[in-house]
């Protein structure tokens, strides 16, 4: 059984509605980018707090080793 061709549909839009469709594409577009910028940008603050707990860790637990030595 054979699927009926979708007809192709006829623009009914005015060159003003396309151009401000291009400019709210645009604008999205930039948000878009924003957005995935900022959340690099915490997901790096976020590592290095944790890479720095990590680092305060392991000394405390060397200054812990180092006491029950003595």
């Amino acid at each position: 059984m054979e699927t009926p061709s979708k007809q192709p549909e006829i623009s009914t839009m005015t060159h003003e509605e396309e151009e401000e469709m291009q400019r709210d594409i645009s604008k999205l577009r930039d948000q878009v980018q924003k957005i995935s910028l900022l959340q690099k940008v915490t997901i790096n603050e976020m590592e290095a707090k944790i890479d720095g707990l990590k680092n305060g860790l392991k000394e405390e637990m060397e200054y812990l080793k180092d006491g029950l030595k003595t």
